[in-house]
């Protein structure tokens, strides 16, 4: 008899050692297979680039242009997709305009001033044209000025605005005694400037080709 308890004895300590070291075995499976995962896991998010945000796409139609034939003391060349159309603020005065882009939702606003021959009159209206581009400075985080020589051997200032802003581009000309011109771009939407870029740039060079062809009526 204690020969056979002796036997069972042994038998059920070999067995016990055998299940344990299978459940130890299988503990260690769990872990390498955990450490796996995660260290997969770590590997992808490396790899992993954000999307960029993406903006609204805008075709741009081809520059044409067309001659302006309404009565004014100016005309000039502007875009076909453009139309004249009169300025209808309470303050606006005779002669003042939008060059309007109806599939851009943006514009042009011309605001015209006759000068009579007075210097003192257009160094204030230089000056107030100046005023209006600092009052931007806050929200502008860069303002550049250009001088564009015109081919009638007149001269424009243009005034380019980067940030967000209501207008991005501002001009004014002016032939020192009859005239005097200025130009402000807006957009009615909601699009920031980063994605308005690509129109900015088409419009600016539509205001370019305005100022080319800009002529002066007697």
């Amino acid at each position: 008899m204690k020969k056979i308890k002796t036997s069972l004895s042994e038998y059920c300590k070999k067995t016990l050692a055998v299940y344990s070291s299978l459940f130890t075995i299988f503990c260690l499976l769990i872990i390498v297979y955990c450490l796996l995962i995660s260290c997969r896991q770590k590997s992808d998010n490396s790899d992993f680039v954000p999307k960029p945000k993406g903006y609204n796409r805008i075709d741009l139609p081809v520059s044409q242009y067309r001659q302006m034939t309404e009565n004014h003391p100016f005309s000039f060349q502007y875009s076909t997709q453009a139309v004249l159309k009169p300025d209808t603020v309470r303050w606006a005065e005779p002669h003042w305009m939008y060059v309007y882009y109806p599939k851009l939702n943006a514009m042009i606003q011309l605001t015209y001033k006759p000068l009579n021959g007075d210097k003192n009159k257009m160094a204030k209206l230089i000056d107030d044209a100046h005023k209006l581009v600092a009052k931007h400075g806050q929200k502008a985080y860069s303002i550049q000025d250009f001088v564009l020589k015109m081919p009638s051997g007149q001269k424009a200032m243009l005034m380019e605005l980067e940030g967000e802003v209501p207008t991005y581009l501002q001009f004014y000309t002016t032939d020192s005694t009859t005239h005097y011109l200025r130009g402000a771009l807006y957009f009615n939407t909601a699009l920031k400037s980063d994605s308005l870029a690509p129109v900015i740039d088409y419009l600016k060079k539509d205001v370019i080709k305005l100022l080319n062809t800009l002529e002066w009526k007697k």
